[in-house]
């Protein structure tokens, strides 16, 4: 049957069209079901979108203090639409490429929403602005069906995002003109991107946290120090704290803030930004109807993708976090090569790295220093701070710290944590690593090259065994 295939993926993200890909490298006939976007919300509204914006603000910010570098810079200005319009052509251009890819491996593209009406078939909605070739409505078969349909930011109650007033990281993205005040609720990765961005470019932000952390996700060393480096540059930030009631006016909205000990704050602000989350796509898409297991908005899957209905297998942002591109699309590669059968190794989510592409950068993989010693680990921990490292000086970075958490019996590297200029560069050499089950010894024999900020990954591993050279 012409629409009959091994695998369809329905969405055609980070994770699904990797998955797809993969799949067809593998020889199966695959078909990839989108409705919105080639490249899902990471190229067209995620990951890449906000990097252009965030290396904007970057170069504004190194203009602003360019007098610190011996260079000067007079009657400075920045121009908001041609930087959004930057970030758009940016994510244009990525969104084609995948097309690109998946027509190359001779993948289908199904423009459309799909319904999954019984294990190996779904029906597909024909959806407008179809892609030049892309197959359209209908019925399909496939041997397996992957759901990859990813997730969209959670609403908080009585603060829905409206569009105008109470914006989603979509109105972020494309802001008209750049308000004068801005209200950020949640500091996870979306909301301290988005602070970081808009603090840069001039405008007047506040962060308000529920938890005692920002970064709730991170170490706790590292996220103070980060908070600081925050709030040295003028954001303010309001941890143990929860918008407790929220009036919209004419063109800017006033939020009463409670914190935990009970006292409570107006704050009036141009726009307000609702970064508490996301949640998983898994609606309207006949997962119910087929008994498909779900846990708080998210399909329940075993380390291979499957779910609790042969057939069907799930990966990415509807599978569970950590929420990130690069766990998906490493989730879809092993969904596809145990469908193939090549007995592909599961998934250890402890290695997954986390970065947060702020001012200053932060990357972390492994047990923070708290999670070691909760999970009865006996540690060691190295500390090495920027202003130690030549490169960094050089720069003009030189604030920021590497962390290493170390297991004290074995020498096993159980975390790594960073704050600082370039870190999301950096920590994938520990993400190695610790995949290669590396020891403090072989760390330390390891020859880090001169002058680089690496070589912080170096000392702070010999801190942890006090043998560090520069501090």
């Amino acid at each position: 049957m012409a629409n009959a295939y091994d695998v369809i993926v329905i969405g055609a993200g980070p994770g699904g069209y990797v998955a797809a890909i993969r799949a067809a490298q593998l020889g199966l006939k695959v078909a990839v079901v989108e409705k919105n976007h080639l490249g899902g919300i990471c190229l067209n509204w995620g990951c890449i979108p906000t990097k252009a914006l965030l290396r904007s603000a970057e170069i504004y910010h190194y203009l602003e203090n360019a007098d610190a570098y011996g260079v000067s810079a007079k009657g400075l200005s920045f121009d908001p639409a041609a930087v959004v319009k930057r970030s758009r052509g940016v994510a244009s251009q990525l969104a084609n490429g995948v097309g690109f890819l998946l027509k190359k491996n001779k993948v289908d593209v199904i423009w459309g929403e799909a319904t999954v009406t019984a294990p190996g078939k779904l029906t597909v909605k024909a959806a407008d602005n179809a892609p030049k070739g892309a197959l359209g409505g209908g019925d399909y078969q496939a041997k397996n069906i992957i759901v990859a349909t990813g997730a969209r930011p959670r609403p908080l109650p009585g603060m829905e995002p409206d569009k105008k007033l109470i914006w989603t990281y979509f109105e972020a993205m494309v802001p008209e003109k750049m308000p004068k005040s801005l209200l950020v609720v949640g500091s996870g990765a979306i909301g301290i991107e988005f602070a970081s961005f808009f603090h840069t470019m001039g405008v007047d932000v506040t962060v308000v946290e529920i938890l005692p952390q920002i970064l709730p996700v991170e170490d706790e060393e590292i996220a103070a120090h980060a908070r600081k480096r925050f709030e040295k540059q003028g954001i303010k930030i309001l941890t143990d704290a929860k918008v407790a009631s929220l009036n919209k006016g004419k063109d800017s909205i006033t939020a009463t803030i409670e914190t935990k000990d009970g006292k409570k704050q107006e704050i009036t602000a141009d726009r307000m930004i609702s970064a508490a989350g996301v949640v998983g796509n898994i609606e309207n898409l006949g997962l119910e109807k087929l008994g498909v297991k779900t846990d708080r908005g998210c399909i329940v899957i075993d380390a291979m993708g499957k779910t609790n209905v042969p057939g069907i297998y799930a990966i990415g942002d509807v599978a569970g976090p950590p929420m990130l591109a690069h766990k998906a699309e490493h989730e879809g590669v092993i969904c596809v090569e145990g469908i193939a059968g090549k007995h592909p190794h599961a998934m250890d989510k402890l290695k997954i790295p986390g970065c947060t592409y702020c001012n200053p950068q932060i990357a972390s993989v492994g047990l923070t220093e708290k999670k070691a010693k909760e999970a009865g680990y006996d540690i060691k921990v190295g500390r090495f701070p920027f202003i130690g490292n030549g490169k960094a000086i050089a720069l003009g970075e030189p604030e920021g710290m590497v962390k290493t958490v170390f297991d004290k019996k074995t020498g096993q590297l159980l975390g790594a944590h960073m704050v600082g200029a370039e870190v999301t560069e950096l920590i994938q050499g520990f993400v190695i690593a610790m995949n290669l089950e590396t020891t403090e010894e072989d760390l330390i024999n390891s020859v880090f090259p001169h002058p680089t900020l690496s070589e912080m990954m170096h000392e702070s591993v010999m801190a942890a065994y006090g043998r560090v050279i520069h501090a």
